[in-house]
């Protein structure tokens, strides 16, 4: 048992939009292929793998670092001891051997790509969804059937004016999800607050609701808003400063006594680690979006949720950034919280499988073999090329 090869690509997922710090009019994303010498149902195994919208496609890392140290091992050096699966833990060494600790930026990225195509593969060698593998390594064979997910939308973009918001959120409304999220801090707060009036009009209640600063806001801006959105009983207010400014977290929890959520620009377990010891998080209430994809993947989330359990807090306080098939098997199998949902943008990887309907902003789990993403057509098609 060997992996034979490892392709990647970039693709393209940029658009017109915008949130209070960038526009995505240049955006890409990494695709990898690990190729295997194993062989189901007549087919050679080959894990995938990408990375979130957000962070830029890392060809460089990934060609000259990360994929010739995987290709260079023994084959036995990447392989569990019992000579039937890959093992990601030895993998995830491997990638990282000669690596310094600390300075977590897009390396972590990188990583985290390869590491989704090689969970992908070690499902798909035991012919079983990733969820479900998850759930019996894990969990002692628990699984979560469906799981909750929101619908993230309410970006900026030219021409959209709240009639035009309000009928987005409707469209999420008829598509199953009853809770939506919006960007705020890319206009004034009356106009942001106009626009969540707006949608809390369609969506019914504050409690429907999450904003979403990405990180604009100083400190003073930052309990500017936390005041004016406080009576809107909101279902959290998101990254309201820089994510590794703890203190202006901390200071904003001390003012905000709403629900908040932070976490999807956090890229190591040690970051995560001094959020929950220095940024004023509640575990009765606050939610983490720590990614995957972007933090180093599987390997590094399950350090990091074991982390969180020594400090006290639940997986189920944990709600993925992303949007993707890779953190919606990482909630079913290890009992998260959710998972983000993007119904229209960042296509073709954002969204679940074709066919699996939301209902009551929950999605059920398809019965397929790996991750899933043979059960997402458009994707699949951008996988099954790179991997031809």
């Amino acid at each position: 048992m060997k992996i034979t090869a490892i392709h990647e690509a970039v693709a393209p997922i940029s658009s017109d939009i915008r949130n209070a710090y960038i526009d995505f009019s240049k955006m890409n994303a990494s695709v990898v292929a690990v190729v295997t010498d194993v062989k189901r149902d007549g087919k050679r195994v080959v894990g995938y793998g990408f990375n979130s919208n957000g962070r830029y496609a890392q060809s460089g890392l990934l060609r000259e670092r990360f994929i010739p140290r995987i290709m260079g091992a023994a084959s036995d050096a990447l392989i569990n001891d019992a000579g039937d699966n890959l093992d990601p833990h030895k993998i995830w060494a491997c990638a990282m051997a000669n690596e310094k600790p600390g300075g977590h930026g897009e390396r972590s990225v990188a990583v985290g790509v390869l590491d989704m195509a090689v969970w992908d593969a070690v499902a798909k060698i035991e012919g079983k969804p990733l969820y479900r593998l998850l759930g019996e390594r894990y969990r002692g064979g628990t699984v979560d059937d469906k799981v909750f997910v929101y619908a993230a939308g309410g970006y900026y973009y030219p021409g959209k004016n709240v009639q035009a918001l309000q009928d987005e959120m409707k469209k999420y409304l008829d598509l199953g999800y009853s809770v939506v999220k919006i960007k705020i801090g890319g206009e004034s707060l009356a106009d942001d607050i106009k626009r969540i009036e707006a949608v809390i009009k369609i969506v019914g209640a504050g409690k429907n609701l999450a904003v979403d600063a990405n990180g604009r806001f100083d400190l003073k801006t930052a309990i500017e808003y936390a005041r004016a959105l406080h009576p809107y009983d909101l279902f959290w207010y998101e990254e309201a400063g820089d994510p590794l400014d703890y203190a202006l977290q901390a200071e904003l929890a001390n003012v905000y006594s709403g629900a908040m959520a932070t976490g999807e620009n956090l890229f190591s377990m040690q970051d995560a680690r001094n959020l929950i010891r220095h940024g004023g998080m509640r575990a009765e209430r606050d939610w983490l979006q720590f990614d995957c994809a972007l933090s180093y993947g599987l390997v590094e989330y399950l350090r990091t949720l074991d982390m969180l359990k020594q400090n006290g807090w639940s997986p189920r306080r944990c709600v993925p950034h992303g949007g993707h098939q890779m953190s919606l098997n990482i909630a079913a199998g290890l009992g998260l919280g959710g998972n983000e949902s993007y119904p229209d943008v960042f296509q073709p990887f954002g969204g679940f499988a074709d066919g699996m309907p939301i209902e009551n902003s929950y999605v059920g789990m398809p019965d397929v073999p790996g991750v899933g993403f043979e059960a997402k057509e458009k994707l699949y098609a951008v996988m099954r090329n790179l991997a031809a």
